[in-house]
């Protein structure tokens, strides 16, 4: 009996790395939804939509992650971020549906200098992580059977950081990157193996899912171009630095680093070594 997966977003980064890791898997019904197909936003389009699909875990990966843009926008990004996850909690309930929804490390105010785990405080200060942390208030809420998995700078097949400095090496002899904002670069691929580890159990709660290791942007930026063998120089700059050249921009957290604590000890997984994860990454996304 395979696993019938209903997967919003899925035209993300996140939903098509579950989507290559479960298409060719009899264990998995994969059937994915996005916009304009499936709004999250629509209560009554999601309860009719997981009525007919009859799903066994929705795997929410549906996000406004513009974070300069939640911030010029928050009643959008509220919609989104928040009603969009109550919506498909409501929805997952009367399913008796396992729903998996994905959150963010901006739920941590992004202060200190030890790894957040899944039982401290948030406090988050942009747009982006509080509609992010009312979608996961929501979900404990209205879903029965429910996991929160909060993941960080995740890369995969879309628009992404790493890739947006590969485009950028191509024309630059001279990047400058953000060194004083610290965290966890996160594989899509490696998220989605997470995901898949987690969903079939009932093992519920808050996960913290990341790659191992911290790093800042101009470490990951360095990484990058190391494993391609680029030769364009990375500037470090700092982030007042970076908010002097770019005023319109929201702050980011200074240290978001996010520790697996219960991946580890319920589940006793772990995930690659953040170095690993982007080689791998690298040498398939050509």
């Amino acid at each position: 009996m395979s696993l019938r997966l209903m997967v919003t977003g899925c035209n993300g980064q996140l939903g098509k790395a579950i989507y290559q890791l479960t298409k060719d898997d009899e264990a998995y019904e994969y059937i994915g939804s996005d916009v304009p197909e499936l709004d999250i936003t629509d209560s009554e389009a999601i309860i009719e939509y997981v009525r007919k699909i009859k799903p066994d875990v929705i795997i929410n990966c549906a996000a406004a992650t513009n974070v300069d843009g939640c911030e010029k926008e928050e009643d959008k990004a509220f919609r989104i971020n928040a009603l969009g996850p109550r919506n498909l909690a409501v929805a997952a309930t009367e399913a008796d549906a396992k729903l998996v929804h994905i959150s963010t490390d901006y739920v941590f105010p992004g202060d200190g200098d030890t790894p957040r785990r899944e039982t401290d405080p948030t406090g988050p200060k942009s747009a982006y992580g509080r509609t992010k942390a009312a979608g996961e208030e929501f979900v404990k809420q209205f879903a029965k059977k429910w996991f929160i998995i909060r993941t960080a700078w995740l890369y995969g097949d879309g628009k992404n950081f790493v890739r947006t400095m590969l485009r950028l090496s191509e024309t630059h002899d001279t990047i400058s990157v953000v060194d004083d904002q610290l965290g966890n670069p996160t594989s899509a691929l490696e998220l989605a193996r997470a995901v898949l580890k987690l969903a079939p159990t009932q093992c519920y709660g808050l996960y913290h899912g990341t790659c191992e290791g911290i790093c800042s942007w101009a470490d990951l930026t360095e990484e990058i171009f190391r494993i391609k063998g680029i030769g364009t120089k990375v500037e470090r700059i700092s982030s007042a630095e970076y908010k002097k050249r770019n005023p319109e921009s929201a702050d980011r957290p200074s240290f978001s680093a996010l520790e697996k604590m219960m991946f580890r000890l319920n589940l006793d997984y772990r995930f690659k070594d953040w170095k690993e994860a982007l080689e791998e990454y690298l040498r398939e996304d050509q």
